[in-house]
């Protein structure tokens, strides 16, 4: 939102976001999304709220609670396609109606050396990003390939939220502001 000169404020959403018994990765997000958006709903403001995970062979990859998780989640994304998903809701706090919806983005990572794997964990850019890695960051250089939108998988598909904000009936771009917040 930043980078759309669009003011915000950032309040985390106080919750546990363990995935639930039986819950899929697609239910998960979007149950996220909606529940941290419910969480800060707050009369007359917009409360925007997404959550991204990533998912390889069927489990869900969040944060890395440690350096060994990191290295383990690098090492199996190591070479192969996962998908990325994205929960957004978007709640008007004035009267309460909301709109949510997930986006889905398949990416492929490069072959990585152990070396490679090292020196990247010890940058410290996995530590706070599902499937610890960040493609608008350094790890760009290992991303061979994406289908699908680029913005998911930084963590907010900006096509999906615009779709949200006109499903309540605002249009995001009265929000922006050419040069910045």
């Amino acid at each position: 939102m930043k980078g759309l000169g669009v003011g915000f404020s950032v309040r985390p959403a106080d919750l546990d976001e363990s995935p639930l018994p039986g819950e899929t990765a697609d239910q998960h997000v979007q149950r996220l999304a909606q529940d941290k958006a419910k969480a800060r709903a707050e009369a007359g403001e917009l409360v925007l709220a997404a959550d991204t995970v990533v998912v390889i062979d069927g489990d869900i990859l969040g944060k890395p609670r440690d350096i060994a998780e990191a290295r383990a989640m690098l090492e199996r994304l190591a070479g192969r396609r996962h998908t990325v998903l994205s929960g957004v809701a978007l709640i008007d706090g004035s009267d309460q109606r909301s709109a949510h919806g997930m986006e889905r983005t398949e990416v492929r990572i490069a072959v990585m050396k152990a070396a490679d794997i090292s020196w990247y964990v010890d940058t410290g850019e996995p530590m706070d990003k599902a499937g610890a890695y960040a493609i608008q960051g350094l790890g760009a250089l290992f991303v061979e390939e994406i289908e699908g939108n680029y913005s998911n998988v930084v963590g907010l598909p900006i096509p999906l939220t615009q779709s949200l904000f006109r499903d309540l009936g605002f249009d995001l771009r009265e929000l922006c502001r050419p040069g910045g917040a």
